[in-house]
């Protein structure tokens, strides 16, 4: 089966994913977001994707849902969270689940980092997502993260197509650990994000384009905020 598989990137972590007819947003911090591609208002939605409670990446999940139907699925901290600000239409999900969604097979994976919602409730874990599209396509959200071996467990039983990687150092992986992640997974396809957002996490993407394009068989594609990948 094919999949019309588009990914717009929406700036920092935010992503927008439309497979077929259904729009999925992935940590959709726009309020606030210095280098945002559009505002809260003006995004669609059928699915949104949380990976943790910190306010860049959990940004405007709660208005965005509420306008637009959306089903926010997330660890079930942050979907009891949500569920507890009067929006029920969640599915909650843990490290290592795995639920079969319209648009794909989605499993929760470890991300290493911590969690907190905007009013400092716990967020739980942090976590990462793996999403294989009916075509077989296997698209890799690592989110916020160090660098951790078992990166290495996520081509099986799949290769993985593209990996969406942080390279901001700091707060997540920085360059040179965001390389040795491409070396586990061996994706076709790599996407450096969260970084340039502000000066504390600034970095050259296509100086590490150049490293690992030398030293693995992975393309870098390197987006501006806005740009799309079809």
């Amino acid at each position: 089966m094919k999949n019309d598989f588009r990914i717009q990137f929406l700036g920092h972590n935010a992503w927008l994913l439309t497979v077929g007819a259904f729009r999925v947003l992935i940590d959709p911090f726009l309020t606030g977001n210095p280098v945002a591609a559009t505002v809260a208002e003006k995004v669609d939605a059928d699915y949104i994707l949380v990976s943790h409670g910190h306010g860049d990446h959990f940004g405007d999940t709660l208005k965005i849902a509420k306008r637009t139907g959306a089903v926010v699925v997330a660890i079930a901290e942050i979907a009891g969270y949500v569920t507890s600000h009067g929006y029920e239409n969640t599915v909650a999900m843990n490290i290592g689940g795995t639920v079969a969604l319209p648009f794909g097979r989605l499993k929760m994976v470890q991300a290493i980092h911590s969690s907190t919602l905007p009013d400092g409730t716990p967020g739980g874990n942090s976590a990462g997502f793996l999403l294989t599209l009916a075509d077989g396509k296997t698209l890799y959200f690592a989110c916020d993260t160090a660098l951790y071996g078992d990166m290495i467990l996520l081509k099986k039983p799949s290769p993985v197509d593209y990996a969406f990687l942080p390279i901001g150092d700091l707060f997540t992986m920085g360059p040179d650990d965001a390389l040795e992640a491409v070396k586990l997974i061996q994706s076709r396809f790599v996407v450096p994000c969260h970084y340039n957002t502000w000066k504390v996490i600034a970095q050259d993407p296509l100086a590490w384009k150049t490293r690992v394009e030398a030293e693995t068989d992975t393309e870098v594609i390197i987006l501006q905020s806005g740009e799309i990948i079809e």
